[in-house]
């Protein structure tokens, strides 16, 4: 069979199969991959194999094709057809759940080299790597994958791939919300921790970011608590993209993560990073003049108590209890009913 007639039987399977005549279609299918000579249209048909056993719920006749599709690709030397062949043997793998081998030959068509069809299929791959992270209970990289098929499906004006991430990402909380429970149930302060940072991860991925700030609150909390330095800092990455998000990141809430930044890095041992923290804190500081009006010390470089004055004005609750002054060192104004921060 040449490769015009191959194209032709091909056309005429895909007629069959959108007219619901599914085992006919089949049966054109394989009598194309038995009796044609060419390469391409082998690697196209067993393409058209591989989605139609996919859509049937036959798992393991759409390996097997898709194990062929790979060989076939190979023959050509082609990148495009190879990465779409390591895709649909990802699929595959992550049907059977055979999540670790979905995961591998995912990371396998990342670091294919580039073709055109990267850009195609990259979203692709990334929502096959998260439902198999999910798979996994793994939901933090779970949450990572579907966020970057997301940005491939809105960049790409994928309407198809969007509705397919937004599928699995009801999945996902489904499934953090009942891990929530089973935490909650049995104190498990850790995986309450994963959970509240999931659920603000969700939140902020939504565009809901008044409802992810105070879930990362609460996690950073319990991460604080329980000693997860690692915890601590993707809270503090979801912070920040949510700050980026708002575009609009406050002077002292700049502050409050080169602090938060700057401890977790010096207990890493990342002494560079440590001083650069403290560069831009400091550097916040004078943006901001936060300095005590008695002490002249900048404002947030110790842990100590603050005292706000009913004027406003700022000072370490120490240097008050030493001034005998009844009123603002400032402006002289009648401290009284001082709040402390």
């Amino acid at each position: 069979m040449g490769q015009d007639q191959t194209k032709q039987q091909i056309e005429k399977g895909l007629r069959l199969y959108q007219s619901n005549h599914t085992e006919k279609a089949l049966q054109v299918w394989m009598k194309v991959l038995e009796k044609s000579a060419d390469p391409a249209g082998r690697f196209r048909v067993l393409g058209c194999l591989v989605t139609a056993h996919s859509e049937m719920g036959r798992y393991r006749e759409m390996l097997k094709f898709a194990v062929v599709q790979v060989d076939t690709a190979r023959e050509l030397e082609d990148a495009d057809f190879l990465l779409e062949s390591y895709l649909n043997l990802a699929r595959s793998n992550e049907k059977l759940c055979e999540f670790p081998k979905a995961i591998s030959y995912c990371k396998t068509c990342l670091g294919l080299p580039g073709s055109r069809a990267g850009a195609r299929l990259g979203g692709q791959v990334s929502l096959s790597m998260g439902n198999a992270f999910l798979g996994l209970s793994l939901f933090q990289k779970a949450l990572e994958s579907f966020e970057k098929a997301l940005r491939y499906a809105h960049n790409n004006d994928d309407t198809m791939l969007e509705c397919r991430v937004c599928c699995s990402l009801g999945s996902f909380y489904a499934q953090v919300k009942e891990s929530m429970k089973i935490a909650l149930q049995h104190g498990d302060r850790p995986l309450q921790a994963l959970c509240l940072l999931c659920f603000a991860d969700i939140h902020r991925g939504r565009g809901d970011l008044e409802t992810a700030v105070p879930r990362y609150d609460s996690a950073m909390s319990i991460m604080t608590e329980i000693g997860n330095r690692l915890g601590q800092v993707q809270v503090l990455l979801g912070v920040a993209k949510c700050w980026m998000a708002r575009k609009a990141l406050d002077k002292l809430s700049q502050l409050r993560l080169h602090r938060l930044a700057e401890d977790i890095c010096r207990s890493k041992g990342l002494q560079r990073e440590v001083r650069a923290h403290i560069v831009r804190f400091h550097s916040c500081v004078e943006e901001t003049e936060l300095y005590c009006g008695l002490c002249g010390e900048a404002i947030g470089e110790q842990n100590g108590r603050l005292q706000a004055l009913p004027c406003a004005h700022l000072f370490h609750h120490r240097c008050l209890q030493r001034n005998a002054a009844r009123g603002c060192p400032n402006c002289r104004r009648a401290s009284m009913k001082p709040g402390f921060v």
